[in-house]
């Protein structure tokens, strides 16, 4: 790649496109560039700025009355457009109005409340495995395990019809590249994103959703006054736009992880309890969420430069998870590492707040696959699913060795 950074005393310029299919092919020698420029960036062809660097990116996700999401976590700024759906309670809002629903997804989806759903996914996990060993040792991990396994356990979970659920990761799928610009990705799912968009929030009323799951327990919340009637779907439909695709490729990642440093694997099968550092470290390896943008609600210095009142900043949650100021050897997959500090589940007050349910996911289809497979490695070539938010896998040959 070539270098298009322009020098600048206190604010380096770059013109390249961070959503052009050579950086989601393979974004690192862009990120790279991005952190020796400096703290602060501006990207000319969408006049936005950048913070790729760890200390800026951590620092930047837990100052929100600074870096405010109201006005949308895409390109997309809401206070000038209108957006294409209602702005997400969670993941677009500030306080105050971020509070009330926080506070009740927090509180469904705590490691103590997930307790209850621990041996049902580990059993849904090791049903999986089992039916796909017998099938024979080789097979695409992404959609024999990453796809399958989400979409086994978590719409249950969430309590919403069988019917319809194939729209799951092609409504996420949209939704991601759609917080970048219009380009061709956003072009092609264009064309469904109405019929995908309608469906997901048939599926948030208080009437489809079953008894004793995520989404009827959200509209009890509702009852009690928690929130209010009308909250109450949306905060379902941010289970169903961010609880699919995002842990889709956080498997898929550490699927990749572990077949690519086999000593790791045999690690991992030595010290099972290691499943959720695994996942935790993939997430930081190869960030599944790439990037989230802010808006600065006044003029922000950041080192040597101001940030203007009202420009987009774009967080590079993969770049700063792999910032050697941050991490020894980040291109690394590394069991021995703390991964705990890592940005690829953002940070401060909109942290995701379904990493545990992913984590809880993650460990019940790792266990199963190291108490049954002795080794894993990659088959054939691994394709790239280009996304302007994601980074996500298109295919996983992988090859395993029963133990």
């Amino acid at each position: 790649m070539t270098r298009t950074i322009e020098p600048h005393p206190a604010l380096p310029v770059h013109h390249g496109d961070p959503f052009g299919h050579e950086v989601l092919e393979d974004p690192a020698a862009f990120h790279g560039e991005l952190r020796e420029a400096g703290p602060v960036v501006h990207l000319a062809r969408y006049d936005v700025y950048a913070m790729a660097r760890y200390a800026e990116v951590h620092a930047a996700l837990r100052d929100w009355q600074s870096f405010e999401s109201g006005a949308g976590v895409g390109l997309s700024n809401f206070r000038t457009e209108p957006p294409w759906r209602p702005p997400s309670l969670l993941l677009e809002s500030d306080p105050p109005r971020h509070d009330a629903p926080r506070r009740v997804l927090s509180g469904l989806l705590a490691p103590r409340a997930l307790r209850r759903l621990r041996e049902q996914w580990r059993s849904a996990a090791a049903d999986l495995v089992d039916d796909l060993l017998a099938r024979g040792p080789e097979f695409d991990a992404v959609p024999a395990l990453a796809e399958a396994f989400p979409l086994r356990v978590f719409p249950d979970a969430v309590g919403i019809p069988d019917e319809g659920r194939e729209n799951l990761l092609p409504y996420g799928e949209f939704l991601f590249n759609a917080f970048g610009p219009h380009n061709d990705l956003v072009a092609a799912g264009a064309p469904r994103a109405g019929d995908l968009a309608a469906w997901v929030n048939a599926q948030c009323r208080r009437e489809v959703l079953a008894e004793g799951g995520f989404g009827a327990q959200i509209w009890a919340a509702a009852d009690r006054g928690e929130i209010t009637p009308d909250q109450a779907p949306l905060v379902v439909r941010s289970l169903l736009s961010a609880g699919v695709d995002t842990t889709v490729h956080g498997l898929g990642a550490v699927l990749h992880a572990v077949a690519t440093f086999p000593e790791q694997w045999r690690r991992l099968r030595e010290q099972p309890h290691l499943a959720r550092v695994a996942f935790d470290e993939a997430v930081r390896w190869a960030s599944p969420v790439q990037t989230f943008f802010r808006t600065a609600t006044t003029d922000v210095r950041v080192g040597d430069a101001v940030v203007p009142a009202g420009k987009k900043i774009l967080m590079f949650l993969a770049s700063a998870n792999r910032d050697p100021g941050r991490w020894d050897d980040p291109a690394a997959f590394d069991l021995s590492r703390d991964p705990s500090g890592h940005v690829g589940f953002g940070f401060g007050i909109h942290q995701c707040v379904g990493q545990h349910v992913a984590r809880l996911e993650a460990e019940s289809l790792l266990t199963a696959l190291a108490e049954r497979v002795a080794s894993i490695e990659v088959a054939g070539p691994v394709v790239r699913h280009h996304n302007n938010t994601m980074r996500a896998l298109g295919s996983l040959p992988l090859r395993v060795r029963p133990a």
